[in-house]
C-alpha cells in the first residue's frame, strides 16, 4: 500500500508548551487509523496540522507526496478539496438547509450547474441513509441525524481522506453504533482512508484497522487492534482499560 500522509519528525510548540516534538507517522491508503491520547496532548493540533491550518515548527506533513509546509495558500485550498472532514458538533450552517449544507464545499471547490448540485447531494444522503430530507433545517435535526448530514457533507467533493473528530461524542448507544457502521462501510464503498479522532475507545476498537496513541509528545504506540491488546507496554493497557496517566507519568 502506498502511504497518503506522513508526519515525519513533526514538532509543534505554542510558546512553552510543546504540544509535538519529531513525531512520526505514516497512514497508507485505504485504512482507518485512530489518534488517541490524554486531553490536550496534541490530536487537535495534529487534524489542523493536516489541514494546514497551522505549520510545523520543523519537520513535514506530508499528503499524497507533497509537502504542505512548501505549499502556499493557493495550493493549500486546493489539497483541502481532496480531504473532507466531520466536525465534532457536525458544525453545520444553522440558515442553511440541508441541501445549501452538503452544497457548500461543492460551490467552494467546483464550478457545478444547480442539476449536478442537487444530484451529488442526493446521493451522498443516500450513503448515509437519509434520503429525502433535502429541504429540512439543522434545528429539525436530532443529534445523530445532523452527525449524518455533516457526514455527507465531508464525502461531497468525493475526498481521498476523511478526518472524524470525535465522531461519537454526545451520541446515545443507537447513533453510536450507527456512525460507526457508517465509518467503516464509507471506507469500503468508497475507498477512502479514514483519520478518526477520538477518545471513546468502544468506537475505536470497532472502526480502525490501527491505532496511534500520542505519548510525551510522540506517537509512543503505532498498531493494530491485535497488538494493542497483547501489548506489554502498561500505559498502552492503561489506555485500553480507560485508567488515564498522571501528568507526571505522562511527560
Amino acid at each position: 500500500m502506498s502511504r497518503v500522509i506522513e508526519f515525519r519528525k513533526v514538532s509543534k510548540a505554542f510558546g512553552s508548551n510543546v504540544v509535538l516534538d519529531a513525531a512520526d507517522l505514516a497512514i497508507q491508503k485505504g485504512e482507518t487509523i485512530t489518534i488517541m491520547g490524554g486531553s490536550g496532548k496534541g490530536k487537535t493540533v495534529f487534524l489542523k496540522l493536516l489541514l494546514g491550518v497551522i505549520r510545523p515548527d520543523s519537520g513535514q506533513v506530508m499528503l499524497r507526496g507533497h509537502s504542505l509546509g512548501e505549499m502556499g495558500d493557493k495550493e493549500i485550498r486546493k489539497m483541502r478539496s481532496h480531504i473532507g472532514m466531520l466536525f465534532q458538533g457536525a458544525a453545520l450552517f444553522d440558515s442553511l438547509t440541508v441541501r445549501e449544507n452538503i452544497a457548500y464545499p461543492l460551490r467552494e471547490h467546483f464550478d457545478y450547474t444547480e442539476d449536478e448540485l442537487s444530484r451529488i447531494v442526493a446521493e451522498k444522503l443516500d450513503l448515509v441513509g437519509m434520503h429525502g430530507i433535502e429541504e429540512m433545517m439543522p434545528a429539525d435535526l436530532s443529534g445523530g441525524m445532523k452527525k449524518r448530514v455533516g457526514l455527507a457533507r465531508a464525502i461531497a467533493t468525493d475526498p481521498d481522506v476523511i478526518l472524524y473528530d470525535e465522531p461519537t461524542t454526545g451520541l446515545d448507544p443507537a447513533n453510536n453504533r450507527r456512525i460507526c457502521e457508517l465509518i467503516r462501510s464509507l471506507q469500503q464503498k468508497l475507498g477512502v482512508t479514514s483519520v478518526v479522532v477520538t477518545h471513546d475507545m468502544e468506537a475505536a476498537f470497532s472502526v480502525t484497522d490501527r491505532i496511534a496513541m500520542l505519548r510525551q509528545h510522540k506517537f509512543g504506540f503505532i498498531g493494530t487492534k491485535e497488538e494493542a491488546r497483547r501489548s506489554e507496554e502498561r500505559w498502552v493497557q492503561n489506555f485500553i482499560d480507560g485508567q488515564m496517566e498522571s501528568e507526571d507519568d505522562d511527560l
